[in-house]
């Protein structure tokens, strides 16, 4: 007997074509405002308001294409009068395109793309200054300062959280420093590699050891960020041996918390209904700044920060030891740790001084071997002179040349 097979509907079909669990949750939060703002079955889940507005669009495209003009023309008249930017507008129309896409519902894209602002290339905000990020690190949670440490000193983007387990952390030696190299997206097709920072790695450590000194089994596979344990006797829920992961809006959410909490964001700093600084993305714009200002390559940067280069793509081929080298000169500008600033500073003059004691030494060495060389070439030539005074001294042709006279002429 065969199974019937079930007709996918077209909100199953738009959480398929959503990569992340991060832009699931934007895309619906923006279908919900599309919808609201129609007047669409405000009382049902959004599964079903998706699912009626593909059917009726698919039907009826025109009455589909009509609510979202009217939608769009309304967060284009909030642009015009600063609320939101274009940036913005753009994102509203996206999970509605791919609401249409998923639902078959026969609208041309250009017919709407058309009247929509373009879009300024770069936001107009700022990276949060050192100060600000150790504040926000401060927090008074086990996990801030490792999740602040390594956002920036790696330039992850917050979804990275969603994939990042311990086995993808991998130490580094180098000098006195024991920094990490790190796989962003592990599995994905936008898997890449980069590096985090002595102090980011040190705190990673450390609460994976609290972790495991608490009861947790640590392996390879452990999610690096998970929700905190209820440490009481008797509770079921909440056990250290049942890690939950912390996804990336948890992630999210921690950081927010630590912004108002730590009063680095206050209401004041609003501007047109934006901050200063975006709390999570600013810190992968202060990642590629500090490493800008330290003398890094920036093809170098853009590799590290999982971006594509180009057509350099398919040519550029700089070895892993390479990349760490070039990371290297920009972890002095990437701590965020006073005391970290000083330890890598101190090991930058000892590393120095280290040099310094070879170079010295090998130009004494040196001088060393040209005294022993004229040396030897003065023995030799005294050697060569007894030689030649024994053989006149043998010659009655050469008896009666004075000596001095001799080594004059020879000297000359």
């Amino acid at each position: 007997m065969e199974l019937e097979q079930q007709e996918l509907d077209a909100f199953s079909i738009l959480l398929y074509n959503i990569k992340s669990a991060s832009t699931k949750g934007y895309y619906l939060r923006r279908l919900k405002i599309f919808f609201d703002y129609i007047e669409l079955f405000p009382e049902k889940t959004i599964g079903e308001r998706c699912n009626y507005f593909a059917e009726k669009g698919k039907v009826n495209s025109e009455w589909a294409f009509s609510n979202i003009i009217r939608f769009l023309q309304f967060q284009k008249e909030r642009v015009e009068h600063g609320e939101i930017t274009s940036g913005t507008l753009k994102n509203y129309w996206k999970p509605i395109k791919l609401l249409c896409e998923s639902g078959d519902i026969n609208i041309t894209s250009k017919r709407i793309t058309r009247g929509l602002p373009k879009v300024r290339r770069y936001a107009d905000d700022r990276a949060p200054t050192i100060e600000e990020i150790r504040k926000i690190s401060e927090y008074p949670d086990r996990r801030m300062k490792a999740i602040v440490y390594t956002m920036a000193s790696s330039g992850i983007r917050i979804g990275a959280w969603d994939y990042l387990r311990w086995g993808h952390i991998k130490p580094i030696t180098h000098g006195n420093n024991t920094m990490a190299k790190m796989i962003v997206y592990a599995g994905d097709e936008e898997e890449y590699y980069t590096f985090i920072s002595p102090e980011a790695y040190n705190e990673l450590n450390k609460w994976m050891q609290y972790r495991k000194d608490s009861g947790e089994e640590i392996t390879e596979k452990s999610w690096v960020m998970r929700h905190l344990w209820n440490a009481k006797k008797g509770r079921k829920f909440g056990l250290i041996t049942v890690p939950r992961k912390l996804k990336s809006n948890g992630v999210r959410g921690l950081i927010e918390d630590a912004l108002w909490t730590q009063d680095v964001r206050k209401k004041s700093q609003i501007k047109g209904n934006r901050y200063e600084f975006q709390a999570n993305h600013g810190m992968r714009k202060w990642y590629k700044t500090r490493c800008e200002i330290a003398g890094m390559r920036s093809i170098n940067i853009e590799i590290l920060m999982g971006h594509s280069i180009g057509i350099s793509d398919s040519y550029y081929r700089i070895t892993e030891a390479e990349l760490l080298d070039d990371f290297i000169k920009a972890l002095d500008l990437l701590s965020i740790n006073k005391e970290s600033q000083l330890q890598i500073q101190l090991c930058e003059l000892e590393r120095r001084d280290t040099n310094n004691d070879y170079l010295i030494k090998g130009k004494l060495q040196e001088k060393e071997d040209q005294i022993k060389g004229l040396e030897k070439d003065m023995k030799s030539l005294k050697q060569g002179l007894n030689q030649l005074f024994l053989l006149v001294q043998q010659n009655p042709l050469l008896a009666n040349i004075k000596p001095e006279v001799l080594e004059k002429t020879l000297g000359s």
